[in-house]
């Protein structure tokens, strides 16, 4: 097998890395994979969307737990506008403490439930609490675990939709990587299941695009990662501001706490977050492909390189904007089309999941496991679901 990032796999080996690069790698292939899954599932997909969908007063939930939770942050604006429904993303974490909060009993409920392992206690108490408080439910399960305790209990009822992911984006490492994209991806296309053949379009730039970006530039990701920054601010509008949640937490776990790592929106960030920069700071933006949030873009971009201190801009433009090479610091572009910015949400992500892993080997981290000691782990431990009985 060529190298990857550099390293052949006896490096990646004696470096515990080799899961984490391996599938960040694969993904390309894993997104044509999954296209295929949701092509063989159209006719089951159909019959789903065609019983519950157009009920009146329908709610769709998106939910998860961590990076599972952050699959809904990215796509439910999308997905809102593209169905003219109401979509919302809330994390089962938020659910299983809060129920009363959060369910609506007497809504038409599509509750897309997302899991890698489909073990983790919030993920089944959700499920579980759904079941008991919801009159009229429908389950769409994505999970990368066949064998998990979530697609077995949704695959018991009839009715319930279950969607199981490429066998590799079970991923092995500690971090979420190609489960994130796979069940993000098979999310957009199940729920716009008539428009597939030209969605497949779009599918095959992506992966294109990003076999180029795993190929041609993680040396750019990891001029990144050499800036030295002790603290990483990730800013991005919409559906980009959702994923700048995914991209920091990516951060966060493979550097072990130990490079300071936040997000926020493009304009939300001068209301106080931008508090963070200091002379050692990297601000790392998600840019918009629509013109208009674009200006907005370009304003905060070049308010903070132009600040006094020696902060770092680093610049990511899947179309590319040549009027933004001159206010960062570095700048990387896939030279892409013009996609929804939830699609070029794919491109981004392989970036953010490079400068993490390169960021965790230049702080003497082991990115498959960056926390030996056990307190935090690749699937939740420790969380007792206790007895609901309102």
């Amino acid at each position: 097998m060529n190298k990857i990032f550099g390293f052949n796999q006896e490096e990646l080996s004696s470096l515990k890395a080799t899961y984490t690069a391996n599938e960040i790698y694969q993904q390309p292939e894993l997104w044509r994979e999954t296209l295929n899954i949701v092509e063989n599932n159209k006719e089951a997909i159909n019959k789903f969307l065609e019983k519950n969908l157009n009920k009146d007063n329908v709610r769709i939930i998106l939910t998860g737990a961590g990076t599972s939770a952050y699959v809904g942050d990215t796509i439910y604006l999308y997905l809102a506008k593209k169905l003219g429904k109401r979509v919302e993303a809330i994390a089962t974490t938020d659910f299983v403490s809060n129920p009363d909060e959060y369910i609506d009993e007497n809504a038409n409920t599509i509750l897309v439930s997302y899991a890698r392992s489909g073990n983790s206690p919030e993920s089944v108490g959700t499920y579980d609490l759904f079941e008991k408080k919801v009159k009229n439910l429908a389950h769409i399960v994505v999970t990368c675990n066949k064998e998990g305790e979530l697609a077995k209990k949704s695959q018991e009822k009839e009715g319930n939709l279950v969607l199981l992911m490429p066998e590799k984006s079970n991923d092995k490492s500690f971090a979420m990587t190609s489960s994130f994209t796979c069940m993000t991806l098979a999310t957009l296309l199940l729920f716009d299941i008539a428009n597939l053949e030209e969605n497949k379009k779009i599918v095959e730039e992506l992966a294109t695009k990003g076999q180029a970006s795993l190929d041609n530039q993680w040396k750019d990701a990891k001029a990144i990662s050499d800036l030295g920054a002790e603290r990483i601010v990730y800013v991005g509008s919409g559906a980009l501001k959702g994923l700048c949640h995914e991209m920091a937490l990516k951060n966060l776990e493979l550097t072990s706490g130990k490079q300071v790592t936040v997000c926020e929106s493009i304009l939300g960030f001068r209301h106080g977050p931008k508090s963070i920069i200091n002379n050692n700071t990297l601000v790392i933006f998600l840019c918009s492909t629509n013109d208009y949030t674009a200006l907005y873009d370009y304003d905060l971009i070049k308010e903070v390189y132009n600040d006094e201190g020696t902060q770092k801009v680093a610049v990511l433009n899947y179309f590319d904007r040549e009027n933004l090479k001159e206010i960062s610091h570095k700048y990387i572009t896939a030279n892409g089309s013009k996609l929804d910015d939830t699609f070029i949400a794919f491109n981004y992500i392989i970036f953010g999941q490079m400068i993490s892993f390169f960021n965790s080997l230049r702080l003497g981290i082991s990115p498959d496991n960056p926390r030996p000691d056990g307190t935090v782990n690749r699937v939740v431990q420790g969380v007792v679901i206790h007895e609901y009985n309102n």
